[in-house]
């Protein structure tokens, strides 16, 4: 693996998740120094561990302090966190509205929250760069059709937010552009996490590539988004799909 993150300073929300994991690996085995904002564990000494709701503008401040107390700088952000009511995933027709709100200002506006901030201290070190974790279905409608034959469906709210993350990305890289602060998005398809066998039966047969991506099939195009190679690209959504939206 090569080194072409070393001596980065490179935040990750949401870490400990299916994607984190991953994205986390990546980054540290191409030499940065990852700090894990995630509400599920506490703080450590050299903050690769920094406890964050990322809900909580305050906790968001808080750990962010944190962060440029101690190392001076951030050089990437990834903002890969998924906060979610326990309702997730409910049909159209009975999603209450208060969670559809909930929804809204846990995801889409804590990513705004977090990224105004870090994109300040970006301008001010006139160089970074931040990676939006979108989705396909923020930019082509949903397929329904593989969810037949199964009890799951696609949050409508899931489209909404990531369609809106996906063009707030080209707004902020617009807008930082000057400061040479890159704002990029990546944007997955289906990822593999033991989904019912109907629904995964159904969705290779859908996708060219003919199965679900993994991880480790996503991480990569976020290091190198964070890597001087992609120096010269901002305001981008890279898919990273098996070809499910060229169809």
């Amino acid at each position: 693996m090569n080194n072409r993150l070393k001596d980065k300073i490179i935040i990750v929300t949401g870490g400990n998740g299916l994607l984190g994991r991953s994205i986390l690996d990546r980054l540290k085995s191409e030499g940065a120094l990852c700090l894990n904002f995630e509400i599920s564990h506490s703080t450590n000494d050299d903050l690769t561990q920094v406890y964050c709701d990322i809900t909580n503008p305050n906790s968001i401040d808080e750990a962010l302090e944190l962060v440029l107390k101690m190392y001076k700088k951030i050089d990437g952000l990834v903002n890969n966190a998924y906060p979610r009511t326990k309702d997730w995933g409910t049909k159209f027709e009975e999603i209450v509205f208060d969670t559809w709100k909930q929804n809204i200002d846990w995801q889409l506006n804590s990513y705004f929250y977090i990224s105004q901030k870090v994109a300040i201290q970006m301008s001010i070190q006139k160089d970074g760069s931040i990676v939006n974790m979108a989705s396909i279905y923020g930019v082509v409608g949903a397929d329904f059709s593989v969810y037949e034959g199964t009890t799951m469906t696609m949050p409508a709210a899931y489209s909404a937010i990531k369609g809106a993350l996906i063009n707030f990305t080209r707004y902020v890289a617009s807008y930082f552009g000057p400061q040479q602060v890159r704002v990029n998005a990546v944007s997955p398809g289906g990822i593999f996490d033991n989904q019912n066998e109907v629904f995964v039966s159904n969705y290779c047969k859908k996708v060219p590539m003919r199965r679900l991506g993994s991880p480790e099939d996503i991480a990569p195009t976020v290091a190198f988004l964070l890597s001087d190679d992609s120096k010269y690209i901002t305001g981008q959504n890279i898919i990273v799909d098996g070809g499910w939206t060229a169809i």
